[in-house]
């Protein structure tokens, strides 16, 4: 079990870029699958990218092309960058690992 702490959430313009960061308090060499949600007002939580220990990665299909998820087991830390952001993206984004959530940071994008 780690914890887990989000942040570079913030509010951007369409077409701007954020870069999220989410710190485990312990390593997370061994976790397999790290994912990025988002929950919008009103809406469902959806899954937006996943990487494996390995390095593959997967993204739903409104990200394809715009956002890229990485990680880096020597700081422990999972990452999404956001580019051409659209006011759709807009969402408490959270990270996730096995059964263990952050508390998730906000995205707001303006038209």
């Amino acid at each position: 079990q780690v914890q887990l702490v989000e942040s570079g959430g913030g509010l951007v313009q369409a077409g701007g870029s954020l870069r999220l960061s989410c710190a485990a308090s312990g390593s997370i060499f061994s976790i397999n699958y790290m994912n990025w949600y988002r929950q919008a007002p009103g809406k469902q939580r959806e899954l937006v990218a996943t990487i494996t220990r390995g390095g593959s990665t997967t993204y739903t299909d409104s990200v394809k092309g715009r956002f890229t998820i990485s990680r880096s087991n020597a700081k422990n830390t999972l990452y999404l960058q956001m580019n051409s952001l659209k006011p759709e993206d807009t969402a408490v984004y959270y990270c996730n690992a096995r059964n263990d959530w952050g508390q998730g940071t906000q995205v707001t994008v303006s038209s």
